[in-house]
C-alpha cells in the first residue's frame, strides 16, 4: 500500500479527470487517489467508475449528493485519509493547474521534516501562466492582505496544492474549519501555523486549466476578506496547544 493519497475534488470535470488520473498514476513514485465527486452532471463520476477497474485498490471515490463545497470536499477527505493510515495526504485541482510532478517535492518537503508543504506560486516571484494580469493582481495582493491580518509568513496564502503529514491533520479540529470556499485554504494554512506546525513552501509554476469551467466567483473573494478578519479574531478566543 502507498503511504501517500491525493485527494482532488470534482465537479464537472470530465475533460480532466482521465488525463490527471493517468499522469499521477504513472509517476515514479506510487500514490492513491481519493476522488470527492460533488454529483457532476458531465458524467466525471462514470468516467471514474471506469477507471477504477484499471487501477483497482489505487483509485478510490466518494460520491455526494451536490455541489457542497471546495471546504467540505477535503474534509470529508482528510477524515477518510486519517482513518485509512495514510501518512502523507495531498490536495490537487483536477484541471492540471496544479503540476502533478512537483507531487514528488512536496513530498520529499514533507519526508524532510515538514509537517505541511505548500506548492507556492509566489515563493520565487510571480509564477502562473494563462491568468489575466486582473486575476494575477487580485490574487497576489489576496496573500498580501492575508499575512498583514494573521501574521503568517506564508508568501501563498491561498494555495490550494500541498501535502500535510497525517499528524498535523490529526492535531487539528477539522470539525471545527468553518471556512467552506477558496478561504478554506488560508483557514487551514492558519490553523497549521498557529498549532506551531513547520511549514515550507515548494515553487511551482501554476498554469490556468485549458478545458473546463473555473469555479472562482465574486461570493468567493468576499468569503476570503471577511472571512479572514473574522478568523483572526476567532483565534484569540482559541487554545492551539498540541495533546503531549
Amino acid at each position: 500500500m502507498s503511504d501517500s493519497l491525493v485527494i482532488i475534488p470534482t465537479y464537472n470535470e470530465k475533460e480532466n479527470i482521465e488525463a490527471i488520473i493517468d499522469v499521477v498514476f504513472n509517476l515514479p513514485k506510487e500514490f492513491h487517489v481519493l476522488i470527492i465527486e460533488d454529483n457532476s452532471p458531465d458524467g466525471t463520476a462514470d468516467i471514474i467508475k471506469r477507471l477504477q477497474t484499471k487501477y483497482a485498490g489505487k483509485l478510490h471515490m466518494i460520491e455526494r449528493k451536490g455541489k457542497l463545497g471546495l471546504g467540505t470536499a477535503y474534509l470529508t477527505g482528510f477524515k477518510w485519509a486519517i482513518e485509512k493510515k495514510y501518512d502523507f495526504i495531498f490536495e490537487m485541482d483536477a484541471d492540471f493547474s496544479h503540476p502533478p510532478k512537483k507531487l514528488l517535492d512536496l513530498y520529499d518537503a514533507c519526508k524532510n521534516g515538514a509537517d505541511l508543504a505548500i506548492g507556492s506560486r509566489y515563493k520565487s516571484g510571480v509564477n502562473v501562466v494563462n491568468w489575466p494580469m486582473g486575476r494575477v493582481l487580485m490574487s497576489y495582493f489576496a496573500s498580501v492582505y492575508v499575512r498583514f491580518v494573521t501574521g503568517m509568513k506564508i508568501m501563498d496564502t491561498t494555495a490550494g496544492f500541498k501535502c500535510y503529514q497525517r499528524h498535523t491533520l490529526e492535531t487539528i479540529p477539522l470539525d471545527k474549519i468553518k471556512l467552506k470556499g477558496y478561504a478554506f485554504q488560508i483557514e487551514m494554512k492558519f490553523t497549521t501555523w498557529k498549532y506551531g506546525f513547520e511549514i515550507a513552501e515548494v515553487p511551482i509554476v501554476f498554469t490556468d486549466r485549458q478545458k473546463g469551467a473555473s469555479k472562482m466567483s465574486g461570493g468567493i473573494f468576499n468569503e476570503a476578506v471577511w472571512g479572514v478578519i473574522k478568523m483572526k479574531v476567532a483565534s484569540f478566543f482559541k487554545s492551539y496547544k498540541r495533546a503531549a
